[in-house]
């Protein structure tokens, strides 16, 4: 097969989407078929090597830091040129020409939702916009032959709009993250871990103020913040004189893992959350986490190796002052269970499963 993947809003300092693409992408060179990537970048590139052929299209820099391709005649011509058998969406905001593009060509596409727009718009902005974003995906369902979610709760802002949902789980470097190193034993207080972009979406601004009601609690507590992102500032601001410690974009996977394998719970509890590759990267180096009670979050876990709560910063300091008793019950057999929980998702089942549905539709007459 010949597959083609699109994405926006990727950049060298991004996160869960960035790594997904790149995954599934190498895994489709790996298993011998052929790979575009399109995404925008500084300039026009072209790349060729074991990922598979990568363009980028020059593109404007926005306020966050993203870049969006605006041209999409430039796109369509990569397309052309490439002669997909079929392709790989992961936009749903700006990319809707190439899905029209494979539409009018008779090219089998998907549509990768890697957010739920509903949960998301509502975090940004005061106003009720749930009908514009049902009719977006309801013309979204109609454009791409199938829509691939996450979890359910990802799927749950295409009920009712006809769209062909297919639930493949993301994956988890098991080798990359591992609970094989040091870990944070026996340091003094509750070291609590957030890695993921500073932005609202992914809601770093719960994670500090949790660790700000705990340290106003009088629990010795440190929360250490990998990332970067729009909301630096505000995120200091919310910590103020508080322990907590702002590391910037680590860009190194050994060193991601060292620090999670260095803290005690790991703190992923944006309610809108799709998935959440950093759960499961806590919890494939032996950290067991603290979650919202809803989001796609949520369900990558059970008890025996998370706690959660709503999302609100009093709650979840109680969820995180649960899983401390249970840390200081019994830190080996928690760590275990967090192991097994990730061992569930490995980076090869995901491969396999959207494989098999590139397959299935390049196959279908």
């Amino acid at each position: 097969m010949r597959i083609a993947q699109l994405a926006n809003f990727v950049g060298p300092t991004s996160g869960g989407l960035r790594r997904a693409v790149d995954k599934l992408g190498r895994g489709y060179v790996q298993a011998g078929h052929d790979r575009l990537l399109i995404i925008p970048g500084p300039e026009d590139g072209i790349d060729i090597g074991e990922a598979g052929t990568i363009v980028t299209i020059g593109s404007p820099a926005l306020a966050s830091g993203y870049r969006l391709v605006v041209d999409v005649r430039k796109v369509r011509q990569v397309l052309e040129r490439f002669g997909p058998t079929s392709i790989e969406v992961s936009d749903k905001w700006t990319m809707t020409a190439a899905g029209l593009w494979a539409k009018k060509r008779g090219v089998p596409s998907i549509l990768f939702s890697h957010e739920r727009l509903d949960d998301m718009a509502s975090m940004f902005l005061e106003v009720e916009v749930s009908d514009q974003i049902h009719a977006l995906n309801r013309r979204l369902a109609r454009v791409y032959d199938r829509v691939v979610v996450t979890t359910h709760y990802s799927a749950g802002e295409w009920l009712s709009t006809q769209a062909r949902l297919v639930v493949q789980p993301l994956g988890v470097d098991l080798d990359e993250f591992s609970p094989e190193g040091v870990h944070g034993e026996g340091s003094p207080g509750l070291r609590l871990i957030y890695a993921g972009r500073l932005s609202r979406e992914k809601s770093p601004h719960l994670a500090v103020a949790t660790a700000v009601e705990l340290n106003r609690r009088g629990v010795d507590v440190q929360l250490h913040l990998y990332g970067t992102g729009p909301h630096l500032d505000e995120l200091r601001a919310i910590a103020g004189d508080a322990p907590v410690f702002f590391h910037g974009y680590v860009d190194s996977r050994a060193m991601l893992a060292e620090a999670y394998r260095a803290a005690d719970i790991a703190l992923c509890v944006c309610p809108a959350e799709t998935f959440g590759l950093s759960v499961l990267e806590a919890l494939a180096c032996g950290t067991p986490v603290v979650t919202a009670d809803r989001g796609g979050a949520r369900e990558l876990v059970d008890s025996s190796c998370a706690e959660w709560a709503a999302p609100d910063p009093v709650f979840l300091a109680d969820a995180v002052t649960r899983m401390a008793t249970r840390v200081s019950g019994g830190i080996d057999h928690l760590r275990r269970s967090a192991r097994r929980q990730a061992e569930k998702y490995p980076w090869s089942q995901a491969i396999k499963g959207m494989i098999s549905l590139h397959t299935s539709l390049t196959s279908t007459p």
